[in-house]
């Protein structure tokens, strides 16, 4: 007798899973690392708008899609959102988009923790820690939904706990050292040509790296497929969106910038290509922790295992997701009995292999590749969530519903969908904007921030062809039952 081939997955992610993943699913060396480089590069008050600015473009963003994911709970949203009320061609390429970009971030993470780890072990061979940590990460990923949301759960609780502490010694400090100088509490931001030493240019500069560091909010939207009651809790997740960007971000960069001077030469080291200090580090040193540097790289390892932790799950599902809708070989539909789409989930552990280039390479060559390599991806995902929302909700009013009728609906429309598609689109293309400013024009820059854009058009484009898809025009749009 044939074995039955599972093919659906299972709704088991719960609301406490869904509130830590929108509260803490981005947090990670964008925040705890980069965060030092845009206040040097753009000074406090530069940096401090580019985090406000990121911040309200991913909130539009994410009422945009719980919109969408609470009406239409699906693994893989973006891509069948983009077909269904877009383009066949553009949900194809953006689903390919989302899925290249995680598998390849996934790599980078693990690259990532192969430099934190050498921190404690400069001995031992780096690929030595990507192999452990890949294979613990499969293991969450390959057990159940449950054992991926259980370790994401515990993950997020440590960094926004050390957010917390963070803040709160931080804010200590500021009072008590203005007390014992006589400065004000904003001394930081006047001195030199505070608050904003670069002007506009240095503020688009840093919003790329602001915008690095909030990527992986939308995972609440690959969770919708699998999450339990998805129309009363993803709204609930949703919410939650605007109290993380106001204490984790804005809170961190505001304390930060006030406890060191733009000027520090050690936050000119705090970039995404140097992932083994950060400006935390310094705040709990002034605190006088003499392990400081310790605590702080393993709340980092801690946050990059989770990115790699989500990665691996958005990464699956959205193959999956493109599998289901016959856009990627039929494999990739096969499902466990725990409800894992397990080929889909080798196929992602593969490409996350990159990693093991530093068994040849350099491991920080190998990260700066990988992450170049990922470059516009992000972006393009969510320009797509906001063309996908703008469109969905023209064609659900065109057709005569009413929005009472939506488990949840954005209140910024049409304004949300459409400032979070013109400043993604100003980042995307302004993320590198001085190599066309050089002598000689530095090709090989330009191809490893921008190569993401020809790939996804190109994609979209011969898809079209090839299928001869078009865009959905509103009355043609097709709205599924919602379940009571």
């Amino acid at each position: 007798m044939k074995k039955k081939q599972h093919t659906s997955l299972k709704r088991a992610l719960k609301t406490r899973h869904l509130m830590m993943i929108a509260l803490s699913g981005s947090i990670g060396t964008g925040l705890f690392v980069a965060s030092g480089a845009t206040i040097a590069q753009a000074g406090p008050g530069g940096a401090l708008l580019s985090y406000i600015l990121i911040g309200v473009m991913v909130y539009f963003l994410m009422t945009s899609l719980g919109e969408l994911a609470a009406f239409m709970p699906v693994s893989g949203s973006f891509a069948v959102y983009g077909s269904k009320y877009v383009d066949e061609g553009f949900g194809f390429a953006l689903g390919w988009n989302y899925w290249y970009n995680w598998a390849i971030t996934i790599a980078v993470d693990l690259v990532a923790a192969q430099i934190i780890m050498g921190w404690w072990f400069p001995g031992t061979p780096g690929w030595i820690w990507s192999a452990l940590f890949l294979g613990l990460i499969f293991l969450f990923n390959n057990i159940s939904v449950k054992g991926f949301s259980e370790a994401e759960y515990w993950f997020s609780l440590v960094k926004i706990s050390t957010i917390i502490i963070f803040v709160i010694i931080g804010t200590f400090l500021i009072f008590n050292i203005s007390h014992n100088s006589g400065n004000s509490i904003w001394y930081n931001w006047t001195i030199d040509d505070a608050p904003f030493p670069g002007g506009l240019p240095a503020i688009i500069r840093v919003a790329m790296m602001a915008g690095f560091s909030f990527q992986g909010t939308e995972l609440i939207g690959v969770t919708a497929g699998e999450s339990i009651d998805p129309q009363k809790n993803i709204p609930r997740a949703i919410r939650q969106i605007f109290w993380r960007i106001l204490l984790f971000y804005v809170l961190s960069i505001i304390v930060i910038s006030m406890l060191i001077p733009y000027t520090d030469q050690n936050l000119l080291k705090n970039n995404i290509q140097d992932i083994s200090i950060s400006p935390f580090t310094l705040v709990f040193q002034h605190a006088g922790l003499a392990s400081a540097a310790t605590i702080m790289n393993m709340v980092i390892l801690t946050a990059v295992l989770s990115s790699g932790n989500s990665g691996v799950y958005a990464a699956t599902r959205m193959l999956y997701a493109l599998a289901s809708d016959g856009k990627a070989p039929r494999i990739f539909t096969r499902v466990s009995h725990r409800g894992i789409p397990h080929t889909a989930l080798y196929a992602t552990t593969l490409v996350a292999g990159l990693c093991f280039l530093t068994f040849l390479f350099n491991n920080k060559s190998v990260y700066l590749w990988l992450l170049n390599a990922s470059g516009v991806t992000g972006f393009i995902a969510w320009l797509g969530i906001a063309v996908s929302h703008y469109r969905f909700r023209k064609g659900y009013i065109a057709q005569g519903f009413h929005l009472n009728t939506l488990p949840y609906h954005s209140t910024f429309f049409p304004v949300g969908p459409i400032f979070a598609f013109t400043l993604c689109v100003i980042i995307t293309l302004g993320q590198n904007y001085q190599a066309f400013y050089l002598d000689h024009l530095n090709w090989c820059d330009v191809t490893a921030t921008y190569i993401g854009i020809p790939i996804f058009l190109c994609i979209w484009l011969v898809f079209k062809i090839k299928n001869k898809s078009r865009f959905v025009k509103y009355s043609e749009m097709r709205f599924p039952t919602l379940k009571k």
